[in-house]
């Protein structure tokens, strides 16, 4: 086996990488994305102003707005794979494709994953129970209205994305909700073809079960989340890179991906915690 590989081989392959990364992700668009060179990042948070009357010749009242932080904490993250489809980079295409995907759907995954907890460690006082629209019920339009109202009544402003990060089952739930899918309430093409994926403001994203975690499931209550992209911050100091290396011990190559990130909510008040009940 030869210990050289050209750049034009690992460059092919990160490049295959980089695409199937940028395909797979879910929730990356759904925050906001800052870059840092260090371990911890914090999001400026800017509280609300209040005007004041004003009153002729004499001083104007500072609206002393509250400047506070939230402090994102990186972490590093490894997906990698000893390989030998190197040995003929030319022709195992479909071979390397296949890594390439592997690869990128383990950083994607964990990268949803760090959302994902960020979501559940937020000090959310905003929730919409699991006995809303009916005892241990799945996601229905009465939870969305409820969480809709709940964002609204923060000033959660319809001019930025709302996010709704949910459970397949939550999915079959509100398809099922003849209020949601009938034409008489809505006219979302995508619903008659048993898609949901935007509907009352709500981008969604349906998550899968995964082995990094997924949404929390305790008790048959789903945790779901509906929340504004202004309200959780992604941080990333070293943003998702391959390295292809020989390594003699294993007579292989050793194929990796690289991602240095941390997530924290910016602003609890524009997340949504929702209860869903799945049997």
């Amino acid at each position: 086996m030869s210990t050289t590989l050209s750049a034009a081989a690992i460059a092919g392959f990160a490049s295959e990488i980089k695409h199937a990364y940028q395909d797979m992700g879910k929730l990356r668009d759904t925050v906001v994305l800052r870059h840092t060179k260090s371990s911890t990042y914090r999001f400026p948070k800017l509280g609300a102003g209040l005007a004041t009357v004003r009153v002729p010749q004499t001083d104007v009242v500072p609206m002393n707005l509250a400047h506070t932080n939230q402090t994102a904490t990186l972490e590093d993250w490894n997906a990698a794979e000893y390989t030998d489809i190197f040995d003929d980079a030319a022709t195992n295409v479909s071979e390397r494709a296949a890594l390439a995907k592997a690869i990128a759907g383990a950083i994607t995954r964990r990268e949803d994953q760090l959302i994902i907890d960020g979501l559940e460690a937020a000090s959310t006082t905003l929730t919409v129970a699991k006995s809303v629209g009916g005892t241990d019920t799945s996601l229905n339009l009465t939870k969305l209205r409820q969480a809709s109202r709940l964002l609204g009544d923060q000033g959660v402003g319809d001019d930025e994305p709302w996010c709704y990060a949910g459970s397949h089952h939550s999915k079959e739930g509100l398809l099922g909700d003849s209020e949601a899918t009938s034409a008489d309430y809505a006219s979302v093409r995508a619903l008659v073809n048993g898609q949901i994926n935007s509907y009352m403001g709500f981008d969604f994203k349906w998550i899968a079960t995964r082995s990094e975690g997924g949404l929390d499931l305790t008790s048959n209550s789903r945790m779901n989340f509906a929340y504004a992209k202004s309200s959780m911050g992604l941080a990333e100091a070293l943003g998702f890179k391959t390295s292809v290396d020989w390594i003699p011990q294993k007579t292989a190559w050793l194929a990796n991906g690289i991602l240095k990130a941390g997530v924290i909510d910016i602003d609890a008040l524009g997340i949504v915690e929702l209860l869903t009940h799945e049997a």
